[in-house]
């Protein structure tokens, strides 16, 4: 059967299992303090034009918005996120676990807005009683969203503007950074991204990585003792030259013997993106709803349930969600693994 469930169906980029097989014999030391961790780090921060910026890699996306939620956040501080948010809804409650409450705002197609965040801090500081409440101590927003939509530069810039005027850090969920980065959409940086958040995080689980998420701290704002409280919190990888390797890997040019300016992690976006945009069209073609309008490698499609269920049984999709009692909203993601065949067997099992 063919998969389009989600974008960590397969393994590993095969760049990333070569380097990771031509470095396996060489003993190095743990907990990514390896020489291929520093050296990710530094590419990283050129990158993202922050020389000085705090890079750290952990195990996981869950993991990685625990642990920064967690450890940015005061004892009585909440973190502010779409109701839709993944850490409001597919977290099983990993920041509540650290005693964090999620703050959920109204979200219009996975994203929120400055006018609400406004609107909530306001309420917040004008309640006469907030002391006996949790304080908004964090805003959370995803890139892409969780509906595969992006923020734009305006959006970007508001919200931010929020931030600021409350002191409190935006930070930015990028487990799907690159299909982000490479949609026709997209009109800011990896750079521009840096420059509106205090923290974010470059996803590699699933953007051609076998696992792994790389934390940067744009602002000198690294928690102390950081590593300490990453093990603290079951995330830190013993084996970390594995994390080390894999983001060497993606932030190296795609073929160095030419010395191509084009990074591995921005190929990968850029082949994601062509194939769910030829996704996309085996659909339109054939007539079929689309639940929104997705410019990156998610696609959200409409189907009877009838069409659902016979679908299901040549392809793997994703369920997103009942609109009435006859349709069925399935996702479809592409991805850096996704082939040509694939889609050939979608185009015949839709007929």
């Amino acid at each position: 059967m063919v998969s389009f469930a989600s974008d960590y169906i397969a393994g590993a980029h095969p760049a990333i299992l070569k380097r990771l097989e031509e470095t396996n014999m060489e003993a190095l030391p743990g907990y990514g303090t390896d020489k291929y961790c520093e050296r990710a780090k530094e590419k990283i921060r050129e990158a993202v034009g922050i020389p000085d910026a705090d890079v750290e890699f952990i195990t996981g996306g869950t993991e990685t918005n625990q642990v920064v939620i967690s450890t940015m956040l005061h004892d009585f501080e909440g973190v502010v996120a779409a109701e839709t948010g993944h850490i409001n809804t597919h977290e099983a409650g990993a920041v509540e676990f650290t005693g964090h409450k999620v703050l959920p705002l109204p979200q219009k197609e996975g994203k929120i807005s400055a006018a609400d965040l406004k609107a909530l801090m306001e309420t917040f500081y004008g309640d006469e009683n907030h002391e006996h409440e949790v304080f908004p101590g964090m805003v959370y927003i995803s890139y892409p969203t969780e509906y595969g939509t992006l923020y734009s530069r305006k959006e970007f810039e508001e919200i931010s503007a929020v931030c600021r005027e409350y002191g409190i850090p935006l930070f930015l969920d990028g487990a799907r950074l690159a299909y982000g980065l490479a949609s026709k959409a997209c009109d800011v940086t990896l750079r521009d991204i840096a420059g509106f958040c205090d923290v974010f995080y470059i996803g590699g689980t699933k953007c051609g990585a076998l696992c792994g998420e790389a934390v940067v701290f744009t602002k000198h704002n690294r928690p102390a003792h950081f590593m300490n409280s990453v093990k603290k919190r079951g995330a830190l990888l013993a084996k970390g030259r594995l994390l080390g390797v894999q983001f060497d890997t993606l932030f190296s040019p795609v073929d160095p013997r030419y010395n191509l300016p084009v990074l591995l992690y921005e190929e990968i976006g850029r082949y994601g993106i062509g194939m769910a945009e030829r996704l996309e069209k085996i659909f339109r073609d054939r007539g079929y709803e689309f639940f929104l309008e997705t410019p990156t490698n998610q696609k959200f499609i409409v189907l009877r349930d009838e069409e659902a269920a016979r679908l299901s049984e040549k392809i793997a999709y994703g369920f997103w969600e009942k609109p009435d009692d006859d349709h069925t909203v399935v996702r479809l993601a592409a991805s850096w693994s996704t082939t040509e065949e694939d889609l050939e067997e979608l185009e015949a099992a839709l007929g």
